[in-house]
Parts: structure tokens; sequence; C-alpha cells
């Protein structure tokens, strides 16, 4: 249910689903809030009050970078107690990374934080970005009987289904369902009525103060396991100055060759400290390294299991841990157990 007396901050920050098209020219341009009510007038029927806050100037989403994560957070923090829930537009292609890392920066959130976008802009007649606006911004406001939140965590909301931000993943360019959560359910649908899914939404048990983080740490490399790929491309990669992470892109099961020069580069990078986290290049399934002989050496060469965590999940968390100052393995040990529902042990 949507009482009348919610709120909601509707957070621009760029993307197609800004994009109004110029009637005169035909090119697409970044809208403001007064056009954005001209092209979505159910705005105004909604049952709940809506602000508006918009990046200046408006970003690509491929732009999006550590410091726009904390430019959101900061906003969110500023506005917490005014709001009963904030969706966040944003572009599609870095919409995984940013929801992933806001689910880790925004600890103790009891708010729903909703990023949607769109494939089409939403002054284009067949636009998605309308449904996607209404929807996301019913859930952001939605509350139980008690006058609690339903969805208090980071979600996408994408194409009808709600997801677990930090469990998502863009996978088409193409169609209106852009976005997939493979190795976690999703936590709501929306048709004639958006049914929850009340078991697999976090909730706190106890009301929480919000305490942002704004500590990252971008030295991180993503090296993905081809067959054939080249000792100096590996030694190359693990020999980055100032280089403190890697997520491991491995096959399968979190399956690598067992080449000595492989296994050997690993463990003497492990033993300066960079921390390895091994995912599988697999859209859904977990990282087991007991399982195989493969998986089990890159075990032995202190490789860390991602067990199910996307690579905008792993990569942010790293971030996330590494900006907090522990040590290689106290971060070992963390990417070992979730923080905010992002595996699944």
């Amino acid at each position: 249910m949507t009482p009348s007396n919610t709120s909601v901050l509707l957070i621009y920050t760029g993307g197609t689903i800004g994009m109004i098209e110029n009637t005169e020219t035909g090119a697409l341009e970044n809208f403001n809030f007064e056009q954005l009510q001209k092209h979505v007038p159910e705005l105004r029927k909604s049952n709940c009050t809506i602000d508006s806050y918009q990046f200046d100037p408006p970003m690509d989403s491929s732009d999006m970078e550590p410091e726009a994560w904390r430019k959101l957070v900061k906003i969110i923090c500023d506005n917490y107690d005014r709001f009963n829930g904030f969706v966040i537009l944003h572009g599609t292609d870095t919409m995984a990374y940013t929801a992933s890392a806001l689910s880790f920066m925004l600890e103790g959130l009891d708010k729903p934080v909703i990023l949607t976008g769109s494939q089409l802009p939403i002054g284009v007649l067949r636009t998605d970005g309308k449904e996607n606006l209404m929807t996301s911004i019913e859930i952001a406001s939605a509350q139980d009987a008690d006058g609690k939140p339903l969805v208090p965590e980071v979600c996408i909301f994408f194409e009808n289904h709600l997801m677990r931000g930090n469990r998502t993943t863009k996978m088409n360019a193409e169609n209106f369902n852009a976005f997939r959560s493979f190795n976690y359910p999703v936590l709501a649908e929306a048709g004639i009525h958006i049914k929850y899914n009340h078991s697999l939404i976090h909730h706190t048990r106890e009301k929480q103060e919000l305490k942002p983080h704004y500590l990252l740490d971008t030295n991180i490399a993503v090296l993905k396991l081809f067959p054939g790929i080249h000792e100096n491309v590996v030694a190359a990669t693990l020999s980055i100055d100032g280089l403190r992470a890697v997520v491991l892109e491995t096959y399968g099961s979190g399956n690598a060759p067992r080449k000595q020069w492989f296994l050997r580069l690993l463990r003497e990078a492990s033993a300066r400290g960079i921390v390895i986290v091994n995912v599988t290049q697999c859209s859904a399934g977990t990282v087991e390294m007991e399982r195989y002989e493969t998986g089990y050496h890159l075990l032995q060469s202190g490789i860390v299991s991602g067990y199910d965590s996307t690579t905008e999940s792993a990569v942010t968390k790293l971030m996330f841990l590494l900006g907090h100052g522990y040590t290689p393995e106290e971060i070992r040990e963390r990417m070992s157990r979730p923080i905010a529902g992002e595996i699944t042990l």
C-alpha cells in the first residue's frame, strides 16, 4: 500500500530515461523536472509527494565513477529524514555498479533506494521509461500496515522486476528486459498488482541509524581468463604499480589453467598482499574451488572464493573494503561473508 502522506526524492543523474527529443532539431536533450512532469502527467496523480534533485550537468552512465557514488550517498544522507524513499534515474550501462556500491556505502539503510532507467528516452512514444519510473516511485513509497517500508534496501527496478541491486547485472543492450538477477530471486514482480516476495527482502529487526561511507580505493584490476592467455599478460596485470586487489574471472565453477607459471604468479601476488577474488565468467552459478582439482590449486595459491557474486558486486565491495584500510587478511575474510546480501554461502 502507498499512504497519501509519503514522499519520494527523485534523483536524476543522467542517462537515456532523461532524454527528451527537441521537436525542432530532433536531437535528444536532457530534461528538467518541469519537462518530466509534462511528459509524464501521471506523476501528478501519484499518491505521494515527489521532490527532485538533478545532477548538473547530467552524467552519461559510462562516466559514473566513485565520486558520483559519494555524491549520491551525500544526497540521500542529507535528505534521509525528509523522505520515505529515493528513486535514482540512472543510465543502464553502469547501473549495476552504482547499485552495488550504494548497497555497501549506505550502512544501516532502512528505506528504499530504487535505481531505474530506460532503453528508450522518456519522450519517445514507445518508451519503457514511464512505466519503470512510475512503478519505482510506487515501490519507494510502499509501506506495510505499521508504516514500515516494504523494501528497505538498494534495488534496481526494470521491466516489471524488482531486483536486489548488488545481485543484478546488465545482460541485454537491445531489449527492454535489460537486467537480470541470476543468482537471487526477484524481490517483486509488477503486473496488474505489485507482488512482493517478502521473505527475500532484507529487513533489520531493530531500527538502525544510517551510517554513510565515503572511503573507496579503486586500485583494482579485473583479469578475465581465456584459452591461450599469455604469461606476460597475467604478469603485467599482477605487477601494476599500486595494485591492491584483482577480480579473477575464471571458468565454470571457479576453474583456471594448472600451468606452473600461472599458479606461481598468483601465489607471489597473494604473498605481496594483493587480494585475488575468484568469480565465475558464467552468468549463473557459484564458485566452488574444492569441486575440481583446477580450482583446488587456486585455493592453495591464496585465492579467495567470490561465491555467486557478480563482477560488479565484487569490484565495488573490494573498493569499499580497501578504502577502509583493512589488512589483506581482513579483506579476504570479509569477502567471504555477505555485507549486504551480495553472496550466498
